[in-house]
C-alpha cells in the first residue's frame, strides 16, 4: 500500500497531462503584470472594464447584450427565473444530470420555487421525442452543450435544431448551460453566435476552458438582460468591483479562445491511447471536445495504487481522483489545455504502453 494519495502522486509529477496548469496566484498574476496600474476600476456593474468585456463577449456570442456574474451558479438560476416570471410558471426542464440538479443543493427550488422536469435517462442526452412526449407545461428547457456528466456529449447539430425550432413554436424558452460553449465550437463547426443563435439565453464560464480565475457572462437580449442585472443584485452578485474576474477573463479568453481546435485535436489523440489499453474505454469513444471521460473496468481501490506507480515510474499524471462506477469499475474526467502541447509524446505512449501492461497483469493475477 503506497503511502500517499493518488493526488499527491500527481501533484508530484513532472508531466500532468490535463488541464492549463496549476491554479495558483500567478494565474492572476500573469493577467494583471502587463495592465496599467491607474486603469479605473469597475463600480457595481459600471465603467469601462466590466462593459466593454460585455460588449466584447456578447458581440461574439451574437446576442444583443451581456452581463458579467461572478459565478455560473448565479447566472443560470437567475436566467430560469426570468423566464418563468416572463410565462407565469415556475416550471423548467433539463437533463437528470444537470448542474442545477446535482450540484446546487436545491438552490433553484429553494431560492425560486421552480420546480424541474427530468428529461431522458441520466446516461443519454435529451432528445426532441423527449419534449414531445413531455406531460408538464414548462416555461423554459435548458439544454447544457456538452453535457458534461455523461463524458461531454453533445447531440448532431440538426437535432439541436429541430429542438429550437419545436421550442419556438411551443412557446418555450430555450436557455445555454454553455460553460464549456467554446470547446464545441470545433466540433460543429460554426461560430459560438451561429450555435447561440438558436438559443433565448446563454451562459458561459471562463474558468473551464478558458482558464481564468473565475467569473461568468449571461448573454440576451436587452429586456432579459436588464432583468438580470436587478436579480444579480438581489443575489448579492454586483460586486463593488469584479475586476480580477474580469481582467483575468478577458487575458486568457484571448490567448486561448483560438486554441480550441488544438486543444480538441489533442483530445482525440490523447483518447486513442486510453483506448488501446486493456480494460479502458472512453466516453464518448471519439472526443467531441478537448474533455471526456476515462472508463476502466477495476475497483477504484485497485487502480489507485496502479495509478501511483505508474506516475512515479514515468513522470506521467493522469489524473489526480477516481469516481466509482458500479461495483467493479471506476472513471475519472480529462479535460485537456496548455499543459498538452509541451507533453513529451515518447514519454506520454510509454507511459500508455506500462499502464497497458500493468492493467494486464492485474487481470491475469485476478
Amino acid at each position: 500500500m503506497s503511502s500517499i494519495t493518488l493526488a499527491e502522486a500527481f501533484a508530484r509529477t513532472p508531466y500532468p497531462v490535463p488541464g492549463h496548469g496549476l491554479r495558483n496566484v500567478d494565474v492572476l498574476k500573469e493577467a494583471l503584470a502587463h495592465m496599467d496600474g491607474d486603469l479605473d476600476s469597475d463600480v457595481y456593474g459600471t465603467g469601462a472594464i466590466i462593459e466593454d468585456f460585455q460588449n466584447k463577449i456578447a458581440s461574439y456570442l451574437g446576442k444583443d447584450t451581456a452581463v458579467f456574474f461572478p459565478s455560473g451558479t448565479m447566472a443560470q438560476q437567475i436566467a430560469l427565473r426570468i423566464w418563468c416570471d416572463q410565462k407565469g410558471l415556475r416550471r423548467v426542464a433539463y437533463h437528470p444530470l444537470c448542474h442545477l440538479e446535482i450540484h446546487e443543493q436545491d438552490g433553484m427550488r429553494e431560492l425560486h420555487h421552480i420546480e424541474p422536469v427530468l428529461l431522458a435517462d441520466k446516461d443519454r442526452l435529451i432528445k426532441l421525442e423527449d419534449l414531445r412526449n413531455m406531460q408538464e407545461d414548462i416555461a423554459c428547457l435548458l439544454l447544457e452543450l456538452p453535457q458534461r456528466e455523461i463524458g461531454g456529449e453533445l447531440p448532431e447539430y440538426e437535432e439541436l435544431e429541430a429542438i429550437a425550432a419545436y421550442c419556438k413554436e411551443k412557446g418555450i424558452k430555450l436557455h445555454l448551460d454553455g460553460a464549456r460553449l467554446f470547446e464545441i465550437v470545433p466540433y460543429y463547426q460554426r461560430s459560438a453566435a451561429e450555435i447561440c443563435s438558436l438559443f433565448d439565453s446563454v451562459y458561459v464560464s471562463f474558468y473551464k476552458g478558458i482558464g481564468g480565475i473565475a467569473g461568468a457572462i449571461l448573454a440576451g437580449d436587452q429586456a432579459f438582460t436588464e432583468r438580470s442585472k436587478v436579480w444579480k443584485r438581489r443575489h448579492g452578485g454586483d460586486l463593488i468591483s469584479l475586476y480580477p474576474y474580469i481582467l483575468s477573463s478577458e487575458y486568457y479568453f484571448d490567448q486561448r479562445i483560438d486554441r480550441m481546435q488544438q486543444y480538441y485535436e489533442e483530445a482525440k489523440e490523447l483518447a486513442a491511447l486510453y483506448n488501446q489499453c486493456r480494460g479502458v474505454k472512453t466516453r464518448p469513444l471519439m472526443p467531441v471536445s478537448n474533455m471526456f471521460h476515462v472508463h476502466v473496468e477495476l475497483e477504484k481501490e485497485q487502480l489507485e495504487p496502479l495509478l501511483i506507480s505508474l506516475y512515479e515510474e514515468t513522470g506521467i499524471g493522469l489524473t489526480a481522483n477516481l469516481r466509482t462506477l458500479g461495483e467493479k469499475s471506476c472513471y475519472f474526467e480529462i479535460s485537456l489545455g496548455e499543459r498538452y502541447a509541451g507533453m513529451p509524446r515518447d514519454r506520454l505512449r510509454e507511459a500508455f504502453q506500462l499502464l497497458d501492461e500493468k492493467l494486464k497483469e492485474l487481470a491475469q493475477a485476478q
